[in-house]
């Protein structure tokens, strides 16, 4: 077998050996995750978050997707908290405490201390007998037969486990919340993920020169137009109302047909039913009228009056596209 074909068998293996686990997560679910959500929902206080090792790491990513969501969270690490950062867990928070063993001597320190100061405490472990099992008031069996290591020592499939746990907790409270796309925005502004939930067409479009000419325009004032104001057309306008669009393709084919060019007036080349816009639209939106009609640019309206030109290249340059 050569290096590549062995490279990629090893690679499918370990794929099928997690998806497997992940699968027979959904059989381990019992009352207690339910109740763990509704624990979180009605709970006034954060969700703490702690592990050691690699399940730190899960831990960090748990919360980073439960603050996206809606769900304010914290992480604390599990061997600093025993070290003084114990005073992050306030009266009304909830304790997640993630370990595979269950058994670790950091865990074994600090759930008494956290059971002392009577916060609720959920436990995602891969052992229900261990001693952060039956210390918890709630447990989520995250359970892996074997991890994809062929050592079945290094934390791969365990791992993986522990963040499908995380992942329904925090999409089921997001469920719960009725979170929608707006709220996610209003979590995510930056990146081109957040631009795609906010950004309106109006936020490109005013940064647009303005290009117009009336029906009666020369073809020099139409070319003059075009090409000073970069976006590769101009509107057509009559009683500052759209009446036509007029591209830099209209101009070729127009050229290209006539020989009695310097008679021809903007009413004579325009394309009278260009595609519009809202300016209050999403930029999403003016992505998905320039995909399915395959233009390059909008004509933007508000009111029924014409407000300007939204061209795809403002989409890329926000990373809409």
């Amino acid at each position: 077998m050569n290096t590549v074909s062995s490279i990629l068998n090893i690679a499918k293996s370990t794929i099928k050996s997690e998806s497997k686990a992940i699968a027979n997560l959904s059989e381990l679910l019992t009352e207690d995750f339910a109740n763990a959500v509704e624990l979180i929902y009605h709970s006034k206080g954060r969700v703490i978050i702690t592990g050691i090792g690699k399940s730190a790491i899960i831990a960090n990513k748990i919360v980073a997707t439960l603050n996206s969501t809606g769900t304010p969270s914290v992480f604390m690490h599990a061997a600093d908290a025993i070290h003084g950062d114990l005073g992050l867990i306030l009266e009304d928070d909830v304790v997640i405490c993630i370990s595979k063993s269950g058994n670790t001597p950091e865990i074994k320190v600090l759930v008494p201390l956290i059971k002392n100061a009577k916060n609720k405490m959920i436990a995602i472990t891969g052992n229900i007998d261990s001693f952060l099992g039956q210390q918890a008031d709630y447990i989520l069996n995250a359970y892996v037969e074997q991890e994809a290591c062929p050592n079945n020592l290094a934390p791969t499939t365990s791992t993986t486990a522990q963040l499908v746990m995380g992942d329904a907790l925090a999409v089921c409270l997001l469920e719960l919340r009725g979170f929608s796309s707006k709220d996610f925005a209003k979590y995510h502004p930056g990146g081109a993920l957040g631009k795609r939930l906010y950004l309106r067409v109006n936020d490109l479009s005013s940064q647009n020169l303005k290009p117009q000419v009336g029906l009666e325009a020369s073809l020099k004032e139409v070319i003059v137009e075009i090409t000073e104001k970069m976006l590769g057309v101009t509107a057509v306008i009559d009683n500052n109302k759209i009446v036509g669009i007029i591209t830099d393709g209209d101009l070729r084919r127009m050229l290209s047909k006539s020989d009695a060019i310097t008679e021809l007036r903007a009413k004579d080349i325009m394309s009278t039913n260009p595609r519009l816009i809202e300016e209050n639209a999403m930029a999403v939106d003016a992505k998905e009228v320039m995909e399915e009609f395959g233009i390059s640019q909008l004509l933007v309206e508000h009111d029924g009056k014409y407000a300007g030109v939204v061209h795809l290249h403002d989409l890329i340059k926000e990373g809409i596209i």
